[in-house]
């Protein structure tokens, strides 16, 4: 068996060693890190999860071969964390216990609110944000990057609702109020909601390549973005 990193996946699938003889490859899987806390929103972090958790280099192998991402849910602490709305969801490992990632992701909801003040959620997000290849934020999780001192000098997005507060808490972030979701770099952040889907399927394209990426966007029956405009109309 071959063992490729997941930077060479795009060379293998669009060339002959992948296709039409059969090479079995294993995958170096990217590590995801996605932060969930007490009134996190649930499309935040479970569209993302979705979108990592679903993709497939082979999609023939799709029952048999792993993602090409391990995710894993991330707390302050082992507790549950209870959602809006009620779900209770238990992480797979605390700040202190979380292995090293490659790529961060950062949900929002309203309980960013309450983190936004928390030394030891905006430390930890430096200190991993540090370490990973990518960071990414989707809806008001953009906040907690921003409160954390990490897009300063980016240009970034939020929530419709929240943009305005974005521009006014941090003046040396360009606050895109006509995009879905914004790369600049190595970070990325989405609007609200359901955009982090969109978000995520765009970080798959980063590492695996745009055909992986619309292929795990079918098998989601979801429209690949083909565009990065906003949806929502102010």
């Amino acid at each position: 068996m071959k063992a490729v990193a997941v930077a060479d996946v795009r060379r293998l699938v669009a060339g002959s060693e992948w296709q039409g003889i059969g090479i079995e490859v294993q995958m170096e899987r990217k590590r995801v890190g996605i932060v969930v806390f007490e009134d996190i929103e649930v499309l935040d972090f479970c569209g993302p999860f979705e979108v990592f958790s679903a993709a497939r280099v082979n999609e023939v192998k799709r029952r048999e071969e792993p993602s090409p991402f391990e995710v894993l849910l991330v707390a302050e602490s082992a507790a549950p964390i209870v959602t809006t709305g009620g779900m209770s969801v238990l992480p797979h490992c605390t700040f202190e216990s979380c292995p090293r990632l490659d790529i961060m992701v950062v949900p929002g909801g309203w309980g960013t609110r309450r983190e936004l003040k928390n030394p030891t959620m905006l430390g930890w997000l430096r200190a991993r944000a540090a370490q990973a290849e990518t960071v990414t934020a989707v809806c008001t999780g953009s906040m907690l990057l921003g409160f954390a001192g990490l897009l300063d000098g980016l240009h970034a997005t939020t929530h419709w609702r929240s943009l305005d507060w974005m521009r006014d808490s941090f003046p040396l972030v360009a606050v895109e109020y006509g995009k879905h979701f914004v790369k600049d770099g190595r970070v990325f952040t989405s609007a609200g909601i359901s955009a982090g889907i969109d978000m995520s399927l765009k970080v798959v394209a980063h590492y695996l390549g745009e055909d992986i990426a619309r292929a795990t966007a079918r098998h989601m029956e979801y429209p690949y973005p083909e565009s990065d405009t906003r949806r929502i109309k102010f």
